[in-house]
């Protein structure tokens, strides 16, 4: 049997459209403790999954845990991109325990939800583990994610890719949403936000077209 291929993109790949995002726990108490990535980085890979999401229209849910008591308001890189939005204050250690937070879930209606937050092994794990098992299909961007050591990250990853999510990382959760550089009306936001917090491939951005005026929408 021969198989003919189609320029149409994959099923799994996603668009803003087809999922929700779940910010969880991004605080200042939990950060503390997190020694699995520089807290900087981790800073700038929420605002580049936050600044990407809101770009697009993706639909999002932000969560703390004990703001007010224990672990601190939630990063400003976050916030900022999403002025004005409600933060859902929970005292569940697991996200998909808290009512509130699931009867956003329920009222945005999407069955794909991409996770990020502190820590991996509770702040990700929990909510991952049991929306795969009511039949969701869970990603999560694992360079969003911290915990309080190498080991325990690599562990919560595993766990969760063995029980079926998705891994990926911020920077392709940029671009994943954008996938063709010929998508205008989105061309201009995206650069600018991989300008700002894409690292090393943002400085090669800003230097092509500080240069040459390049452009990855042209043949």
């Amino acid at each position: 049997m021969t198989i003919t291929a189609t320029a149409t993109p994959g099923k799994s790949l996603l668009s803003p459209t087809d999922h929700t995002l779940v910010l969880i726990d991004f605080q200042s108490q939990m950060s503390f403790a997190t020694k699995s990535i520089a807290p900087e980085l981790l800073r700038n890979n929420a605002a580049l999954i936050s600044r990407g999401a809101q770009s697009f229209g993706v639909s999002t849910i932000l969560t703390t845990v004990a703001e007010k008591s224990f672990s601190g308001p939630m990063f400003d890189e976050i916030t900022e991109a999403f002025p004005g939005q409600p933060l859902l204050d929970r005292t569940s250690m697991n996200t998909w325990e808290d009512e509130g937070v699931i009867a956003e879930v329920n009222r945005i209606g999407k069955e794909r939800i991409v996770f990020a937050g502190l820590w991996t092994s509770v702040c990700i794990v929990g909510p991952v583990a049991s929306a795969i098992d009511q039949g969701f299909d869970c990603y999560f961007i694992a360079d969003a994610c911290g915990d309080i050591s190498p080991e325990a990250h690599e562990r919560a990853v595993q766990r969760m890719i063995q029980l079926g999510a998705k891994p990926m990382t911020s920077l392709q959760y940029l671009l994943e949403l954008q996938r063709d550089w010929a998508r205008t009306e989105t061309y201009d936001s995206t650069t600018g936000i991989a300008r700002k917090w894409g690292g090393a491939y943002g400085i090669g951005i800003t230097y092509a077209k500080s240069m040459f005026g390049a452009s990855e929408g042209q043949h």
